[in-house]
């Protein structure tokens, strides 16, 4: 699992996952992944259009941070995950709790709305 980070403006924190959110993958990543996640009202965009395989533990992963980030006055949104994965994220509900989204300015807009 390859975990990419970029900054876009007004502080929108991109986090690029690729390869196979399963044990192992998850496992790479997760302390990265939820120290970029990490502060006061952040604004995070996670890129899932590398990402192939998506098992309950990447669910996992996802629902804690989203939480966390929200806790703390943040919003977090997914970007592009492939069919296969969008079909896994809709059928655990998690669009309800972390919007999906296939274009990143409408990620931006949504996640710079007041």
């Amino acid at each position: 699992m390859e975990l990419q980070y970029s900054e876009l403006d007004k502080d929108i924190r991109v986090i690029k996952l690729i390869g196979r959110m399963d044990i192992f993958g998850v496992g790479q990543i997760e302390t990265k992944f939820a120290g970029y996640c990490a502060g006061n009202n952040t604004c995070v965009i996670v890129d899932l259009s590398g990402v192939d395989y998506f098992a309950s533990i990447g669910i996992r992963l996802l629902m804690l941070t989203a939480k966390s980030v929200r806790s703390r006055g943040g919003k977090i949104v997914t970007l592009n995950p492939i069919p296969e994965v969008q079909s896994v994220l809709e059928i655990t509900g998690i669009p309800a709790i972390i919007p999906i989204y296939s274009h990143l300015e409408s990620a931006e807009t949504v996640l710079l709305a007041k």
